[in-house]
C-alpha cells in the first residue's frame, strides 16, 4: 500500500473516533441546551399563570392537565415554606396533528408555588421536548454527513495538493528502481524545493557513488582473478598432459598425476563456479528479454544426452504448457544445466530424470538416494553428496542465487522416491 494511501486510511480511522466522540459530547451538550430553554420558557409560563390568576381566579380551578398545559392544586403554609421548585422528565400521552390516538410524548415538567390572597398553591406546568430519538437519528444523521465530507475534503486535498507535494519522492523512487550500477553514470534525480527530498536524493546519490567505486572495484577484482588464475592452471594443465603423452612412466607414476591433473580440473571448475556466483550477485547479467525455458529445456536434454547415456541414466521430458520468461538467457540457460547435471551426477546406475514444464513452473525429478537431502542445506555453498565429492557444490547455489536475482522461488521435495527441484517463474 503506497504512503499516502496508508496515511490515508489512518486518518479516515482517527477521524471517524474523533467524529463519533463529538458526537456523543456534542448530543449531551445540545441536550442540555434544549432543557436549559425549556425551562426559560416553563419560568416564564409560571410568572404568566400567576400573572392571570390575580385576574382570573377561574385558573385556580384547574386541577389537572385536561384542559391545558398546566395544573393548579392548594396545599398548605407549611408544604408551600418548605417547597422548592424542581423540574423533571416524564411523559404523558398527548396527540399531535399527525397522530391518529395520543401517544406518550417526552415532557419537561415544572413543580413550583405561588401564594394568592393568602392562600398557597401548588403549579405544575409541562412543555414539550423534543424526543430523544429523534434527536438520536438527526445527530447520526448529521456526524454521519460531516464525516463523509471531511473524507471527501481529504481525499480532493489528497489528490490535488498531497500527491503533488510527494511527485519527486515517487520520482526518485522510479529512477532508483530502473537503477543499474554500471550502467550509467547519470544518478537518479528528481527536481524539488522540499528540504527533506532534496536530504534524501543527497544521501541517495552519496550512496550511490559508493556503490558504484565498489562496484568497479569488484569488478576489476573478478576479471584480475579469472585471468590470473584461469591461465596459471590452464598451463599446469596443459603441461601435465603434454608430459602424460612424451614421458613413459608406471602404472602408479601415470594415476598419481591424472589425480593430479583431475585436482587442477576441479580447481577450474571452482574457480569459474565462484567468479560465476559473484556475478550474479553483483547483478553483471542482466541483458533481460523474452524467452522460451521449453527451447532451453530441449537444447540442455540433447546436449546432456552422452552423459547421461554414460552415466545409464533414462531423461525424458514432459511439456505441458509454453513457459516464457524475461531474463538473462545466460542465467536461464545456467538455471536448467545445473538442475540437470546435478539430476545425472546424482542418481544411480539406469535411474532417470524426468523433467516437467507447465505454465509457471520447471520441475526437474531424479532417482537416486532413498533418502531426503537436508532441506536447510541444500542450496547452500559447497554442499556435496558424500558418494560424489568431485562437484564444486556451487550448482545449486548458483541455481538459488540466480532465483533470488529475478524474485523467483526454487523449492526441494523428496516424494515417491523422486529428488524433485521445483523453480516457480
Amino acid at each position: 500500500m503506497k504512503l499516502l494511501n496508508r496515511s490515508l486510511l489512518h486518518l479516515m480511522s482517527w477521524l471517524l473516533l474523533i467524529v463519533s466522540l463529538w458526537s456523543v459530547v456534542f448530543y449531551f451538550n445540545m441536550l442540555d441546551e434544549i432543557k436549559d430553554s425549556v425551562d426559560e420558557e416553563l419560568e416564564n409560563y409560571k410568572r404568566q399563570i400567576v400573572s392571570r390568576a390575580e385576574k382570573d381566579s377561574t385558573i385556580l380551578q384547574q386541577k389537572t392537565f385536561d384542559e391545558g398545559f398546566f395544573s393548579v392544586n392548594p396545599i398548605s403554609k407549611n408544604e408551600a415554606l418548605n417547597f422548592k421548585d424542581t423540574y423533571e422528565d416524564t411523559e404523558i400521552y398527548a396527540q399531535d396533528a399527525d397522530d391518529e390516538a395520543p401517544e406518550l410524548e417526552p415532557v419537561r415538567v415544572l413543580t413550583t408555588v405561588f401564594e394568592q390572597n393568602g392562600n398557597f398553591y401548588e403549579l405544575k406546568i409541562f412543555n414539550n421536548m423534543v424526543e430523544e430519538d429523534d434527536l438520536v437519528k438527526e445527530l447520526l444523521w448529521d456526524a454521519a454527513g460531516l464525516y463523509v465530507l471531511l473524507i471527501f475534503s481529504i481525499l480532493v486535498i489528497n489528490n490535488l495538493v498531497l500527491q503533488k507535494l510527494w511527485k519527486p519522492f515517487y520520482e526518485l523512487l522510479h529512477e532508483l528502481k530502473n537503477y543499474r550500477l554500471g550502467a550509467g553514470k547519470t544518478f537518479p534525480k528528481a527536481e524539488t524545493k522540499t528540504k527533506e527530498f532534496a536530504d534524501l536524493q543527497e544521501a541517495v546519490t552519496t550512496l550511490l557513488n559508493y556503490s558504484e567505486k565498489t562496484y568497479e572495484q569488484q569488478k576489476e577484482f573478478i576479471g584480475n582473478a579469472s585471468h590470473e588464475l584461469q591461465t596459471p592452471l590452464a598451463i599446469a594443465i596443459s603441461k601435465l598432459e603434454l608430459l602424460m603423452e612424451r614421458e613413459n612412466f608406471s602404472e602408479n607414476q601415470a594415476e598419481k598425476i591424472a589425480e593430479i591433473l583431475e585436482i587442477i580440473e576441479r580447481l577450474v571448475r571452482l574457480n569459474k563456479s565462484l567468479l560465476l556466483l559473484t556475478k550474479i550477485e553483483n547483478k553483471q547479467f542482466f541483458d533481460n528479454k523474452e524467452i522460451s525455458l521449453n527451447e532451453i529445456v530441449a537444447k540442455n536434454i540433447n546436449d546432456l544426452e552422452d552423459i547421461a547415456d554414460f552415466k545409464e541414466v533414462k531423461i525424458s521430458s514432459q511439456e505441458n504448457a509454453q513457459l516464457s520468461v524475461n531474463a538473462d538467457s545466460v542465467l536461464m540457460n545456467i538455471i536448467v544445466s545445473n538442475l540437470l547435471r546435478n539430476a545425472i551426477f546424482h542418481n544411480i546406475k539406469n535411474g532417470k530424470v524426468v523433467v516437467e514444464i507447465s505454465e509457471h513452473y520447471l520441475t526437474v525429478k531424479n532417482t537416486g538416494n532413498l533418502q531426503s537431502l537436508a532441506q536447510e542445506k541444500i542450496f547452500t555453498r559447497f554442499q556435496k553428496n558424500k558418494e560424489n565429492q568431485s562437484g564444486t557444490g556451487l550448482g545449486l547455489a548458483i541455481v538459488k542465487a540466480i532465483a533470488e536475482l529475478y524474485e523467483f522461488s526454487v523449492s526441494y521435495e523428496f516424494k515417491g522416491e523422486m529428488h524433485e527441484f521445483k523453480v516457480k517463474f
